[in-house]
């Protein structure tokens, strides 16, 4: 019985993680980046990409599995999307926004505590191969 109790709670988690509601008014912000900096939870990176930077990020950020918008665009000059991870499917919101030349990021994890440098990775990635492709 106690098996099961706890298999039930388990469960119970493991479904609110994937089906939480993402609320734009929560997590749709201004990134409010004044340098870089590497966060227990997430990061946050001010990168100057020159003209088209944001539609760039844009594709690179929609082309990573699992990963969709959940407001904004690049047009709108702020943006922010959502990627879950493969097994669990925690939910990482990364915000990106346009200061002129200069695009502000924030990625960040849901829950927990730390995100064992999950969002560090992820939008360092991003912008290297933004890098590596000339941007």
């Amino acid at each position: 019985m106690v098996f099961f109790a706890i298999l039930v709670v388990v469960v119970g988690v493991l479904g609110w993680v994937r089906l939480a509601p993402s609320d734009p008014a929560v997590w749709h912000v201004d990134p409010q980046v004044s340098a870089d900096q590497d966060l227990t939870n997430g990061v946050r990176r001010r990168v100057v990409l020159g003209e088209g930077g944001f539609a760039r990020l844009d594709a690179q950020i929609m082309a990573t599995p699992r990963t969709e918008l959940l407001a904004g665009s690049p047009e709108d000059g702020h943006a922010t999307y959502i990627t879950r991870s493969l097994w669990m499917g925690f939910p990482d919101y990364t915000s990106v926004q346009a200061q002129g030349d200069v695009l502000e990021i924030w990625g960040r994890a849901r829950f927990g505590r730390s995100d064992v440098g999950v969002n560090k990775a992820r939008v360092d990635g991003w912008l290297d191969q933004l890098t590596q492709n000339g941007a």
